[in-house]
């Protein structure tokens, strides 16, 4: 509040006052009233530290938390394949007539192929050999576990299914290398008279990319799949043995009589107790064809000794015995992109792959480069 006293204005004819002079304004003070309603809108020190943390925690969140889920998952169906040429290729290769005997003529010129014929792809009962190396070469030492794995297998040979008598089979080995993401190669994969898998590579879910049919499993007991719907569609599980409680998991699993907790203690990692196949769908994978494999690799390694293959590469030399057209899908680490995928159902990187050191994949990319150099087979995904 102002008060205004002897309020004037000076004529300036005369210098008579018009009207009262103006006295300085004096101001009033007032108690100032404060609002208490605006301390809500603001936060004590310790409410504004907890506030920015939960900020903070859930931004961190929104961007790390989605690297740990696979991308795979995510489907879109308008996603185009990422190589048109390779998909026209493959397409091109099944539209004509199977070839006879087209591994055989096409390995003859290389090096590398001797021995790589005419290896027993199973062991049978009436077939057995004294063995003079330790799995996973052979089978020395674990006579007697062989022995009631081999009483369990109804059909422990190889079926008339996959005999090569008679007509022309083509086969592919489905690798788990990341390459095979994104590739739209299912369709064509099926259309394959066999098909090898790997372990635990899943096919529910990604049969886009992997396809949805599995003639042979090759598996030890640490990878086999452990969900029941990854066996759909699969007419043999072959064990790799790599030790001799790996046959007496086999065994387990075809009696459904459940291994001993002090059994299981061996394993390195977790193992199924069952798979939802009959008896007659469970091989056992000569060793033969582990022992042969790692002698050709040991022909392109840097380092001497037994060497121990991936499935991969022996899943590779058992389709040579099987098949008289052989290709390849999910093969080839690029070890120069080490944020590449390591497999196609999963967001880890290739540097994992540096870690491991039983392989010398190194030596296997040479062996395969080879084989598709010279036209003996065929490599779907063009990693190689």
């Amino acid at each position: 509040m102002v008060t205004l006293n002897h309020l004037s204005v000076d004529d300036p004819d005369d210098g008579s006052p018009l009207l009262p002079e103006v006295a300085t304004p004096t101001p009033v003070k007032q108690p100032v009233a404060l609002n208490t309603d605006s301390r809500e809108f603001f936060l004590s020190r310790r409410q504004n530290i907890s506030f920015s943390l939960m900020l903070l925690i859930g931004c961190y969140s929104a961007i790390l938390i989605p690297a740990y889920f696979p991308l795979d998952k995510v489907h879109d169906d308008n996603q185009h394949p990422k190589d048109l040429v390779l998909i026209n290729q493959s397409a091109s290769l099944l539209s004509e007539p199977c070839q006879p005997r087209w591994c055989l003529n096409h390995l003859k010129p290389l090096s590398c192929s001797e021995g790589l014929l005419d290896i027993p792809v199973f062991v049978q009962h009436d077939r057995l050999v004294p063995w003079d190396l330790s799995p996973p070469l052979g089978l020395q030492g674990t006579e007697e576990h062989l022995a009631l794995a081999l009483a369990s297998l109804p059909q422990p040979g190889l079926p008339p299914s996959l005999r090569r008598e008679g007509s022309c089979r083509r086969c592919v080995v489905v690798g788990s290398g990341g390459v095979l993401h994104g590739s739209h190669l299912g369709s064509h994969i099926d259309q394959y008279d066999i098909i090898i898998r790997l372990n635990n590579a899943p096919v529910a879910g990604f049969e886009r990319d992997a396809g949805s049919r599995t003639t042979i499993r090759l598996i030890y007991p640490e990878g086999a799949p452990h969900l029941a719907h990854e066996y759909q569609k699969t007419t043999m599980v072959a064990l790799v043995v790599f030790k001799s409680l790996d046959l007496d998991w086999l065994t387990s699993v075809i009696t459904k009589q459940p291994l001993s907790f002090w059994s299981k203690m061996w394993f390195w990692r977790e193992v199924v107790d069952d798979i939802p196949l009959k008896p007659e769908n469970f091989r056992i994978v000569h060793p033969e064809i582990i022992h042969k494999t790692g002698q050709v690799l040991q022909k392109y390694a840097l380092k001497q000794g037994n060497m121990v293959p991936t499935l991969g590469a022996s899943a590779l030399v058992m389709a040579l015995q099987l098949c008289d057209q052989v290709s390849l899908a999910g093969f080839g680490y690029d070890m120069q992109h080490p944020e590449a995928r390591l497999h196609y159902y999963e967001t880890i990187r290739m540097d994992a792959m540096k870690a491991q050191v039983v392989h010398d994949v190194s030596a296997e990319k040479l062996f395969l480069r080879d084989l598709v150099a010279a036209g003996a087979v065929t490599d779907l995904t063009g990693a190689l």
